[in-house]
């Protein structure tokens, strides 16, 4: 366990007062819940903040830990990420236009069909198209080919030095795969943000199934340390954490349940353990 008194990396005692904003668009991205999460991970600071579904990165830049590991199912943000690390800067024409962006995508696809998913030229056409596809969706079919539309943005102001992350994320581990193969160790802290119990959840090449759902909760609460769930509010998540011996929290979220044309605002479902 690293001491209560470990001091902060001062890069990330300026970033916690100017912090960074999250590089990507990400559908369903937590910066909205990070004050919420503040509270519950301000007394655990000095412990490793693990994220099994790191997503966008908002929730992490947010929190601004001095150690992290984060993982995620989807390799091409992870890619990115690991960019990043080494002070990105794009040198890819970007242009919000329909003949480039499906002209990107078909080369971002074919990269991921050679093995070169890995690549600077993944990580910069990622950003591209999650920049410029639609509503920021980050959508592969059974084939793991990116199949997101042209997003049709009025304007988009794209990025292309990301030098000022390099210091902060260089203390971070990235590694992606399922979740349970992260190496937790007894005093993490972990926040988990899996896809969500709706209909949709093709977020990767491999989908989200309930049967997913219980194996991650499961997984969670045999861990020795503090944790928070995030997750939309439905019956049987409710029923899932509470007999796992999990704290329920209700938060309204800042969207709206959408499908078959309900506009009812959506609640977010916060299960605590440990805190």
């Amino acid at each position: 366990m690293q001491p209560q008194n470990e001091q902060i990396p001062m890069e990330h005692q300026e970033s916690t007062l100017n912090p960074l904003k999250p590089p990507l668009k990400w559908a369903g991205g937590k910066r909205w819940l990070v004050p919420h999460l503040k509270p519950l991970w301000e007394k655990h600071r000095h412990r490793r903040l693990v994220e099994p579904f790191c997503g966008g990165l908002a929730v992490t830049l947010g929190l601004m830990p001095s150690k992290a590991l984060l993982n995620d199912i989807n390799p091409h943000v992870i890619n990115f990420f690991r960019w990043l690390q080494q002070g990105l800067e794009i040198t890819l024409p970007m242009l919000n236009d329909r003949v480039t962006y499906y002209k990107y995508r078909e080369r971002f696809n074919q990269l991921i069909a050679e093995g070169k998913a890995h690549t600077k030229e993944a990580a910069e056409l990622f950003y591209y198209l999650n920049r410029t596809g639609y509503n920021g969706l980050c959508r592969f079919n059974s084939s793991g080919k990116f199949n997101v539309p042209f997003g049709k943005y009025k304007q988009i102001n794209y990025k292309t030095d990301f030098s000022e992350y390099k210091r902060i994320l260089k203390y971070w581990k990235f590694t992606y795969g399922d979740f349970e193969n992260v190496q937790l160790k007894p005093d993490d802290f972990v926040y988990a943000d899996p896809p969500y119990d709706v209909e949709f959840t093709q977020y990767s090449k491999k989908d989200f199934k309930w049967e997913d759902q219980v194996r991650l909760a499961q997984w969670l609460a045999e861990h020795k340390g503090p944790i928070v769930l995030s997750n939309q509010k439905t019956h049987r998540i409710v029923k899932l954490y509470k007999e796992l011996g999990f704290k329920i929290h209700y938060l309204k979220a800042p969207r709206m349940i959408s499908c078959n044309g309900n506009r009812t605002p959506a609640t977010e479902v916060l299960a605590v353990k440990g805190i």
